[in-house]
C-alpha cells in the first residue's frame, strides 16, 4: 500500500522505477509489483468508463437494428447523454445527512427533529434571485400581456409596501429598492410564495425557448402576445409553433431528444437545508467529521481569514438596534440587504445560504414533517396533477396565458394504486382524519373529507397553520444569529410577502448522480 500510494502521488513510470531501485527488490518481485500496481492504476483511471452504454450506440443493444436510418423506420437516439446545466445553477451532489436541529431550540417549537434522510442530486441557484432578474421577468410580462391582460402584470409585481413601518421612515426603500440601478444586484423581496413559483415557470419557458432556438428547432419571435407566447408544455403538446416558425410537428423536439431542461422550481426544504449546510467539505471516507451549525465550519459567526479577521460571515442583526456595526468599521457592511454575491460562499459555492434574506421553499409547513415524511427525497405538499384532456383523450387547448390546464388526479384513478390513495397528500398523517387523536373525531367523518384541513388545526383560532402555510428557511438581515442555522424552520401564508424573504430556484438532476460522472 505504501508503494501504491507513492506511485499514485508520483504518477510517472520513470519515478516508479527509481522507487523500485531505492527499495532494492528482487527483479521478479519488482515485475510482480509493477504489474499489480499497473493493474490497479488502470482500474482506478478507468472507473468512470465501466458503463458499457457511456457512448451513444450506433445499433440497438437488444435487436441489432441500426438507429437513425430510413430503412428501419427512422428510430432516432439522441447524441446527448447528460443534462445541460441551466443558467445560474450549481450542481449539488446528493447523499445522506442528518436533517434537523443542530443547536438548542430556544423557541421550544420542537418542529425540526433530527432525522437521517437521503437527498438525490439536484441543481440550485448560486445566488438569490436579484432585483435585476425579477425586473427582466416584469418587463417580459408587461410586453406580452400588458396591453390586453394587464392584471397578469399586476399580479407579478412585488409588494414594495412591505418596507413600510409604523414608526420608521422607509419610504425611500418603498420607492427605490426594486427599480433603482443601485439596487439591481440586491435580492428581490416582497414576493409571495405564489409569485416565486410563477417566476420559476416563466424562467423555465424562457430558458427552453432559447435552447430550441439554438438547436435550430425554433425561430426567434420577439412579438409574442397573450396566449401565443412560448410555453414548454404547450410546445410539447403541439400547441405552439406554426405562428412562430417552429419545425414541423413530426420533427418537434421531445423529451427523448434531451434538449429541453426540466422545470425551474423552488427547492424542497430538504434540498435547501442540504445545500446550505454544504457538508461536502466535511466528509472523509463517508464520515462527517464535523456537523455544522451554520453553512461554514465552527460554532461562531466571524471569519478566521487573516485579511478580514473578525468580520461577520453573513448579513444579520447583531443585536437590538445594531444592523450594520459602527461607522468606520461596518461589520457586515449592510444595513438591510446586501448584493446577492456578497460574503463567503459555502463548500458548494452557494452565496448567502445564511443571512441577507430568508428564502421560500416548496414545502407546506407541518410541525412534525421531519418525523412523518419519507426518508428519500422528503417533501410535504404533493397534489398529484394530470394535464386536462377532452373526451377523445387529447390535451385540451391552452388557456389565455398560453398554458396547458392541469387538474387533480381523480379518486377513481387513485383508488387502485398501492403507493397513494388520494391526489391531495398535503395532510397525510398530519391533518387528515387518520391523524386525529380522539375516537369521536375519527368516527365523525361527515364534517370533513380526507384531503381538507380538519379540526386538528383550528386555523385562525388556535393556530396559523393551514394548507397555505409554506416553509421559509435561513436567517435574514432582520434576524439574530440563531436563525442563521439552516435547520431552523418558519412559515408564512403562501400569498403573503415580507421585506426579509426572497427565493432562489432549483432543478432536478436527470440521470447524473455524481459530480465526477464525466
Amino acid at each position: 500500500m505504501y508503494l501504491l500510494e507513492k506511485f499514485m502521488r508520483i504518477n510517472n513510470k520513470f519515478s516508479f522505477f527509481l522507487l523500485l531501485q531505492k527499495h532494492k527488490m528482487p527483479m521478479c518481485h519488482k515485475l510482480i509489483n509493477f504489474l499489480s500496481i499497473l493493474l490497479v492504476f488502470v482500474i482506478i483511471t478507468s472507473c468512470n468508463k465501466l458503463n458499457i452504454f457511456k457512448k451513444r450506440p450506433a445499433t440497438s443493444h437488444s435487436t441489432g437494428w441500426t438507429f437513425d436510418t430510413e430503412e428501419n423506420g427512422g428510430f432516432s437516439v439522441s447524441e446527448l447523454n447528460k443534462q445541460e446545466t441551466g443558467p445560474g445553477l450549481v450542481f449539488i451532489e446528493g447523499g445522506t445527512f442528518v436533517m434537523g436541529s443542530t443547536q438548542e431550540n430556544v423557541l421550544r417549537e420542537w418542529n425540526n427533529i433530527p432525522r437521517r434522510i437521503t437527498v438525490p442530486s439536484f441543481y440550485i441557484d448560486e445566488t438569490e434571485v436579484s432585483n435585476l432578474d425579477y425586473l427582466e421577468y416584469l418587463y417580459w410580462t408587461a410586453r406580452v400581456f400588458g396591453k390586453d391582460q394587464p392584471e397578469v402584470y399586476r399580479r407579478a409585481l412585488p409588494d414594495t409596501l412591505v418596507w413600510r413601518a409604523r414608526l420608521a421612515y422607509n419610504e425611500p426603500l418603498v420607492n427605490f429598492y426594486l427599480r433603482h440601478p443601485a439596487y439591481q444586484d440586491y435580492p428581490v423581496v416582497g414576493v409571495s410564495w405564489v409569485q416565486a413559483n410563477e417566476y420559476c415557470l416563466w424562467r423555465t419557458n424562457r430558458v427552453n425557448e432559447l435552447l430550441l432556438i439554438n438547436a435550430g428547432a425554433l425561430n426567434w419571435d420577439v412579438n409574442q402576445k397573450n396566449e401565443n407566447n412560448f410555453s414548454t408544455d404547450a410546445y410539447r403538446a403541439g400547441q405552439y409553433g406554426s405562428e412562430s416558425g417552429a419545425t414541423d410537428l413530426f420533427t418537434r423536439v421531445s423529451i427523448e431528444d434531451g434538449i429541453l431542461l426540466p422545470d425551474y422550481r423552488l427547492p424542497t426544504e430538504a434540498e435547501w437545508e442540504y445545500a446550505a449546510l454544504g457538508l461536502l467539505g466535511n466528509t472523509i471516507n463517508e464520515r462527517i467529521v464535523e456537523r455544522k451549525v451554520y453553512p461554514w465550519n465552527g460554532h461562531y459567526i466571524r471569519t478566521g481569514d487573516a485579511k478580514y479577521q473578525g468580520s461577520f460571515m453573513a448579513n444579520f442583526k447583531r443585536g437590538r438596534g445594531d444592523y450594520m456595526g459602527v461607522a468606520g468599521y461596518l461589520n457586515d457592511g449592510a444595513s438591510i440587504t446586501a448584493p446577492v454575491g456578497s460574503y463567503w460562499p459555502n463548500d458548494y459555492g452557494l452565496y448567502n445560504m445564511a443571512g441577507n434574506v430568508s428564502e421560500w421553499v416548496l414545502d407546506v409547513y407541518r410541525p412534525l414533517s421531519m418525523e412523518d415524511v419519507a426518508d428519500y427525497s422528503p417533501f410535504r405538499g404533493n397534489v398529484f396533477m394530470n394535464k386536462q384532456t377532452d373526451s377523445t383523450g387529447a390535451v385540451v387547448q391552452k388557456d389565455s396565458l398560453g398554458r396547458i390546464p392541469y387538474i387533480e388526479v381523480t379518486d377513481e384513478e387513485s383508488k387502485s394504486r398501492r403507493n397513494y390513495r388520494y391526489a391531495n397528500n398535503i395532510n397525510y398523517r398530519d391533518g387528515d382524519k387518520q391523524s386525529l387523536i380522539t375516537t369521536t373525531d375519527w368516527l365523525n367523518t361527515s364534517e370533513f373529507d380526507n384531503q381538507s384541513l380538519n379540526t386538528m388545526y383550528n386555523y385562525g383560532v388556535s393556530t396559523l397553520i393551514s394548507d397555505q402555510a409554506r416553509v421559509y428557511k435561513g436567517g435574514s438581515w432582520k434576524d439574530p444569529a440563531y436563525f442563521l442555522s439552516p435547520s431552523v424552520r418558519r412559515f408564512l401564508d403562501q400569498n403573503e410577502a415580507a421585506n426579509f424573504i426572497g427565493f432562489r430556484c432549483a432543478m432536478v438532476s436527470v440521470g447524473q448522480t455524481s459530480s465526477q460522472g464525466e
